[in-house]
């Protein structure tokens, strides 16, 4: 058998392992799935008629359009937290030194854990979509190649959050740690144009909102499902998110690599 597929058939390995821990114990990606379902419907039962009159000239249905593509981001930056939180579970529990000494591929460890989180952040983003086309989302005018583009952009979202969080969760000394650190996986979309027009902030924030990986993203999904301006939005967007997965993989690699003290 082949290195590579000596490779391939390891990775497959952890993966079916990852897939199998997200069953047992399914409270962890529920309880990071109940933030932007709630922010959802918050957003939209609460404040949706005060901030529907600025953003949709009081159609409410207007602002739930705006609002999605920003939740479709919060979650997938809260799914990717219960990665963090799973690497750094295996690294406090001995279960990585054990598999560093047995006879499989190293990277595959990783590679398993990262390709599971890609698919819980699929699942995540298909079932908080669920009910964002329940309570009245409608994208009418998106082409089937803007529906392909746009799911491929948060898939490469996915996979970029996944690297940074993958390297949260060695770094971490306690899972309660890798919790904290992987916070500003969820904190940042509140921080940017998931919920209001950058133009409508207050001139010291806005810098804090624009020149983040969460906006252009965000900006470029609009543009693809709604029909808004995509502009320079959608080349930053690609670019923050192959950057953030070149670091997250580099980081993850040499953290995992590093002789055990």
């Amino acid at each position: 058998m082949s290195a590579l597929s000596l490779a391939v058939r390891d990775a497959n390995t952890m993966l079916r392992r990852n897939l199998l821990h997200v069953r047992r114990y399914p409270s962890l990606t529920l309880n990071l799935l109940l933030t932007p379902v709630m922010l959802l419907l918050l957003f939209v039962y609460i404040f949706g008629d005060v901030m529907s009159a600025g953003i949709g000239g009081g159609d409410r249905s207007a602002y739930i359009a705006y609002l999605v593509p920003g939740i479709l981001l919060l979650t997938i930056g809260g799914t990717t937290i219960g990665s963090a939180v799973s690497v750094a579970m295996d690294m406090t529990e001995g279960i990585i030194a054990r598999f560093r000494t047995m006879a499989i591929h190293r990277g595959s460890v990783l590679i398993g854990h990262v390709i599971g989180s890609v698919l819980q952040c699929v699942m995540s983003v298909v079932l908080v979509g669920a009910v964002a086309v329940a309570i009245g989302f409608r994208s009418a005018d998106a082409t089937a190649l803007e529906w392909i583009l746009a799911v491929g952009l948060l898939a490469l979202v996915s996979l970029a959050l996944t690297w940074i969080a993958v390297g949260m969760g060695l770094s971490s000394p306690t899972v309660e740690a890798a919790s904290n650190n992987a916070m500003p996986l969820m904190v940042l979309p509140l921080l940017s144009s998931a919920f209001v027009p950058i133009d409508a902030m207050p001139g010291w924030f806005r810098p804090i909102a624009e020149y983040q990986p969460f906006t252009p993203a965000i900006e470029t999904l609009r543009g693809l499902l709604l029909g808004t301006e995509i502009g320079h939005n959608g080349w930053l967007a690609v670019a923050w998110c192959l950057a953030l997965a070149a670091l997250g993989y580099f980081w993850s690699t040499s953290l995992f690599n590093r002789d055990p003290k």
